[in-house]
């Protein structure tokens, strides 16, 4: 016949020791977790400054296979029209890592957020008995995910900008407009309204997302 394990009383409780390596493994957890985050967006970084230079490495090939005359490149209305084709191709497959990069920041939120609300179930016991607190933050609210002042944000925040730029060129040159400067910031402006639009919007659907299934009705600590 199996033995059932004994339960534990409330008086009872853990021991402070089991809270001590609590402590151990969040500390561990919140230090992967933010190296993770930095190593996607990274790697996201990386990708879009690839996409970016895909024009220049493009025309540069051209002009060196003599397909493109470099005197032509000298003037907006004398440039190929498949030349600004590449530099609206080349700024759409920049919207992927732009994309990447909001969802590495909500994951690292999210992530975050679940680690500050494990902490806070230990570190008021921890408090309690032995006069603790660790020095991280026991807010489950902390990290925003909708942050664009902090430098993830700003990562984000200025791709938007060089994919709006590229997206204006681009369409301005294949539409055959003059490049007047206030047309170009203007759309450079638009796009990039949108593109932080999208920013601004997936931040916060992460943020307020549907709360899980809680049949025992714990108590929520989390917003």
């Amino acid at each position: 016949m199996r033995k059932t394990p004994p339960r534990m009383t409330p008086e009872e409780g853990l021991p402070s020791s089991q809270f001590l390596q609590l402590a151990a493994v969040d500390f561990t957890g919140i230090y992967a977790v933010h190296l993770a985050a930095k190593d996607e967006r990274l790697k996201m970084t990386r990708l879009a400054m690839s996409l970016l230079s895909g024009p220049f490495l493009a025309t540069i090939a051209l002009a060196g296979a003599k397909v493109v005359d470099p005197q032509d490149l000298a003037a907006w209305h004398t440039v190929p029209w498949y030349l600004f084709a590449l530099v609206v191709a080349f700024g759409l497959l920049s919207v992927l890592p732009f994309l990447r990069l909001i969802e590495a920041v909500n994951a690292c939120a999210r992530t975050a957020r679940a680690i500050n609300n494990f902490r806070l179930l230990y570190a008021t016991r921890l408090k309690d008995e032995l006069a603790w607190s660790p020095n991280l933050p026991v807010d489950p609210r902390f990290p925003e995910t909708y942050a664009p002042l902090a430098w993830p944000g700003i990562n984000v925040m200025v791709l938007a900008i060089a994919n709006s730029a590229y997206l204006t060129i681009g369409v301005t040159g294949l539409s055959g407009q003059d490049p007047h400067t206030v047309l170009l910031l203007t759309g450079v402006l638009l796009v990039a309204l949108v593109h932080y639009s999208v920013y601004y919007v997936r931040c916060n659907v992460t943020r307020r997302r549907r709360l899980p299934h809680n049949p025992y009705q714990f108590p929520n600590v989390e917003t």
